[in-house]
């Protein structure tokens, strides 16, 4: 098996490079194990345009059908699709994928019936301690493979969200960045049957990336975008990541929008509509000051959660809300989706900007202003003793009243890495590089040193 387990599974899936973290033998072993924890009659298999994923999705389906469980492969496809398949034909599914990581990487995403997301507390713990016990499948009849596209029964579920205003849209002109991912394939079939003049940048799919990285995060993977939508005179430019669970906006003058600021737009755009249940949104703790403090101006609540969109879908399924997100790009409208889709945000920015009858550019001016935020990363042996250290959450105690109502101290383990992550902001960017600072050195004093084991 190719490496430590600890290491691939992560705490929203498994993600490695291939083959020396991530080889077919693990991925089949993950099939046996998936197969038995899901105990479902049928399996999903997806899988996007990274060339290593034809040999570990073939490998995960051995496994699979090993147990003598059924599959149902879709072929290439984006994470929205496939959790799209798992809620339309209320089966388990994993997509092969590594989102936004170098072409050397590739992972798994895994959900169960009805599109529920599968994470470390969720499940991947067992799965991946099943996988460690080497347990060989039951002698069984195997499973059966049958392939099924839905791609066009996607297109048409997103196209939902306009309901009959998609008759009433007058057309714009949109220019997506796939960045040679599946948005290529997936986005000119949502975007086929609406008065959009849409310009695909980078289509081809390419899991070797040849342009840029499928990381719209990275200001320096959008300047294509920008600089194509000033030449085209386009309405809204939007990129992608790999899997196009993700999305970041560029308005007409080329500035760009990103998920803290579509987030507001679309609380703002959904409570004035009425349909913003509870008048809350829920967003997870790393998402900037700047976003609270505008939603507290305009009333509406803000429901904190841990990161990833897991949390954020836990909290919208527990109070019944309809929207969340992350600043990252991942953004959920609870009524059609169950994780992040960006291509869904894409088109109800597009429909946000229609109705709304201005620029985006307008729109989004000064809806969030962003807090200065200082990211702090100090290597620490062993993290999780930070929990039960009261020398630094006195200091966290100390600063959070120095910095008051406009600041916010967040420290948190490294749910990947060796490292406590130390975020500061407030208004003065001066204050929060010191407070950080400062922060980053009492953990680094406190926690520093491994603590010495007992004698034997």
């Amino acid at each position: 098996m190719a490496a430590d387990l600890d290491t691939v599974f992560k705490a929203y899936d498994i993600r490695g490079t291939v083959p020396d973290q991530l080889d077919a033998e693990l991925a089949r072993g993950v099939g046996i194990a998936f197969a038995r924890f899901a105990d479902a009659p049928k399996v999903l298999v997806a899988r996007d345009m990274r060339p290593s994923g034809v040999e570990l999705s073939a490998a995960f389906i051995d496994g699979v059908t090993a147990t003598g469980t059924d599959v149902v492969e879709l072929g290439l496809a984006s994470t929205d699709l496939l959790y799209f398949a798992s809620g339309r034909l209320d089966a388990p599914g994993a997509m092969f994928t590594a989102s936004h990581n170098p072409a050397g990487y590739n992972g798994i995403k895994l959900c169960l019936s009805g599109a529920r997301p599968v994470g470390e507390e969720s499940g991947l713990f067992e799965i991946k301690e099943a996988v460690r016990s080497g347990v060989s499948p039951p002698t069984t009849q195997r499973g059966r493979v049958t392939r099924r596209e839905l791609i066009d029964e996607y297109a048409a579920h997103v196209r939902t969200f306009l309901g009959t205003r998609a008759d009433a849209l007058r057309p714009l002109r949109v220019v997506a960045d796939t960045a040679n991912g599946m948005g290529g394939l997936v986005v000119p079939a949502v975007f086929a049957d609406l008065p959009f003049d849409l310009e695909i940048l980078y289509g081809e799919l390419d899991g070797t990336f040849p342009h840029h990285p499928a990381d719209p995060i990275q200001p320096e993977n959008l300047r294509d975008l920008q600089a194509l939508v000033l030449e085209r005179g386009a309405d809204i430019g939007l990129a992608f990541d790999g899997d196009a669970d993700r999305v970041v906006a560029v308005d007409h003058t080329g500035a760009v929008v990103h998920g803290d600021v579509l987030l507001a737009l679309f609380a703002l755009d959904l409570r004035a509509r009425g349909l913003l249940a509870a008048d809350t949104v829920a967003v997870t703790v790393m998402t900037n000051l700047g976003f609270r403090l505008a939603m507290e101006a305009q009333g509406i609540a803000v429901s904190e959660t841990d990161v990833g969109d897991r949390h954020v879908l836990a909290a919208l399924d527990a109070s019944g809300l309809s929207l969340g997100g992350e600043q990252s790009g991942h953004i959920i409208f609870r009524q059609l989706s169950t994780t992040g889709d960006g291509i869904l945000t894409g088109i109800a920015l597009c429909d946000l900007v229609r109705r709304g009858g201005q620029p985006l550019a307008e729109l989004s001016a000064g809806v969030v202003e962003h807090v200065p935020q200082r990211l702090v990363n100090v290597p620490i042996p062993r993290p999780e003793r930070l929990a039960g250290c009261t020398e630094v959450w006195e200091a966290v105690d100390a600063a959070r009243a120095e910095l008051g109502h406009d600041g916010r101290v967040l420290l948190r383990p490294s749910g990947t890495e060796p490292l406590v992550r130390v975020m500061v902001e407030c208004r003065v960017e001066a204050q929060a590089d010191a407070v950080a600072a400062h922060l980053a050195a009492v953990v680094e004093a406190a926690l520093g040193q491994v603590e010495p084991q007992a004698p034997r």
